[in-house]
């Protein structure tokens, strides 16, 4: 069992659970393949939301099941992190009792994490409404979902422990739309797309994800041209699941990278562009209380305007 998951070093990992290991605490079959970090330590990283089952967040004592996929990082943690309130610059695009939502400008990490340990949105959340505290996880209080620090665009905050489970069952159970906007290089010959890729760890580069026939998890991503330029092409993309990295993964996948994706998209390409172009442009939920359906949206950040007017005066 020792050398049953991909490595035992710090960093990213993927494992599809063996039908010996069925009914097996999670965090003792962690603590058996990691064994440089204890028991505790391990709990705070599942509790932290690092190490995920089937792509969601379960409790440190989840019994195992065959054909389980773990899925996530593994960090030092010696003791709690503490949250500090700083002054964080963001929008508020609308405050209700139970949940806010915000727009977060690109660069901002959404909660503290490895190498990230304060500057966060969590941060600036408690820091300007203080409350959030005892709201879902301590380490990542309010946040029901995550957008990559490079991605700019809508988040909805929770600010009660109900409104918390409650969008956090939404978005497991796919009730929530999301809709992106993203320049991509290229142009598009087609007015919209499908693309059904299952999404897992790329086998080599353990920092990415990448399109896995064959161990991958089912992913959905659906877009339409918007506008055409000389070399690239905005899109909207409607995602019908939220693996990581999805639409970044998808659209280089079929041969579009967002344009400025370190990551997944060529080198030549960076200087061009200030971050990954890709912005959380639409969000739709039900009222965690009143159940009446919610829509927000967040305007195109600066940085992105002006990528887009320098391209329109290219033509």
């Amino acid at each position: 069992m020792k050398n049953s998951l991909v490595s035992s070093a710090e960093g990213p990992f993927s494992y599809a659970v063996e039908e010996r290991y069925h009914d097996l605490r999670l965090d003792q079959f962690l603590a058996l393949s990691f064994d440089q970090y204890s028991r505790s330590q391990l709990r705070e990283l599942i509790k932290s939301g690092l190490i995920l089952v089937n792509g969601v967040q379960v409790k440190p004592g989840y019994r195992l099941k065959g054909g389980d996929v773990i899925d996530g990082t593994v960090e030092s943690v010696s003791e709690p992190l503490i949250l500090q309130p700083q002054d964080i610059a963001f929008e508020i695009l609308e405050e209700d009792s139970d949940y806010l939502i915000i727009a977060k400008p690109p660069g901002l990490v959404v909660h503290p994490g490895s190498g990230n340990v304060d500057g966060t949105l969590v941060n600036g959340l408690l820091f300007r409404f203080g409350n959030f505290g005892e709201v879902g996880d301590a380490s990542r209080p309010g946040i029901v979902h995550r957008l990559d620090k490079d991605t700019s665009g809508v988040m909805v905050i929770a600010r009660t422990s109900r409104a918390h489970a409650n969008l956090v069952n939404q978005f497991k159970s796919r009730q929530v739309k999301k809709t992106y906007l993203a320049l991509v290089i290229g142009v598009m010959q087609e007015e919209t797309g499908r693309i059904v890729a299952p999404i897992g760890r790329h086998p080599v580069h353990r920092q990415k994800m990448a399109v896995r026939d064959s161990s991958g998890r089912y992913a959905v991503s659906n877009w339409k041209c918007m506008r055409s330029f000389t070399h690239h092409t905005l899109v909207e993309v409607h995602i019908e699941t939220g693996r990581t990295h999805q639409i970044r993964v998808h659209l280089a996948h079929v041969g579009f990278p967002v344009a400025g994706d370190h990551l997944y998209g060529p080198s030549r390409e960076h200087a061009m562009f200030p971050r990954q172009m890709l912005h959380a442009w639409k969000l739709s939920f039900s009222h965690p209380h009143t159940g009446e359906k919610v829509d927000a949206q967040a305007d195109l950040p600066d940085d992105f305007t002006r990528v887009l007017a320098h391209l329109e005066a290219d033509q």
